[in-house]
């Protein structure tokens, strides 16, 4: 059994001051950084995903002239309207200053479509389209993924759900993932979902 740990999207945008800051958001970075150290010393694969949208990205309530955070239609699909963030090539897009970025061995980028939204590391939000992960994680025979990141109720809930409908064994480090929490219990429910699913929280 080969693994993988999967980092999920922590970038500036996603922490303490950015535009869509996930509170405590910057508190995943140690607890990444850890778990990436003892990946790597064992001689297993190491990923990080980044948002990383056009700046006229359709999912922004710039764009949509939504208010933040309601909910409205993008491409067919439902689609909360987001500050704009994850934007190519931005500050705000980068990965957390702190995160030790000499311990991943690949990045890959979600939400490049200006048309859907993706929360998942594996396809947007329609399932039209899959990123590179899944082809990448085959080609090393890996099987188990160990996932944690930013934030739990949306982009971490959304790449385990579709990691386990892909067939892979995963576990989700809860202390790892911090949560947007529209609503208060969102993070608890995405947990017992992933549990649901097959999950193994750690």
């Amino acid at each position: 059994m080969k693994r993988a740990l999967i980092i999920i999207d922590i970038q500036n945008d996603f922490c303490p001051g950015g535009p869509m800051a996930v509170r405590e958001g910057d508190l995943t970075v140690a607890v990444a950084n850890r778990y990436a150290r003892e990946f790597r010393a064992r001689g297993e694969c190491v990923v990080a995903l980044q948002d990383w949208h056009p700046n006229n990205h359709g999912s922004f309530a710039s764009v949509s002239g939504e208010p933040v955070y309601t909910l409205g239609e993008l491409n067919g699909l439902a689609q909360i309207w987001w500050p704009d963030h994850g934007i190519q090539g931005s500050v705000g897009a980068d990965f957390h200053p702190d995160l030790d970025r000499t311990l991943i061995d690949a990045v890959f980028h979600k939400g490049e479509d200006v048309d859907v939204d993706s929360y998942s590391a594996f396809f947007d939000n329609g399932h039209r389209r899959k990123t590179e992960l899944d082809r990448w994680l085959r080609e090393r025979d890996i099987s188990h993924l160990v996932v944690l990141g930013l934030a739990t109720d949306y982009c971490v809930k959304y790449s385990v759900l579709d990691a386990l409908e892909l067939g892979y064994q995963v576990e989700v480090v809860e202390e790892g993932c911090r949560g947007v929490n529209l609503n208060p219990e969102d993070s608890a429910i995405a947990i017992e979902q992933m549990r649901n699913q097959g999950a193994i929280i750690i």
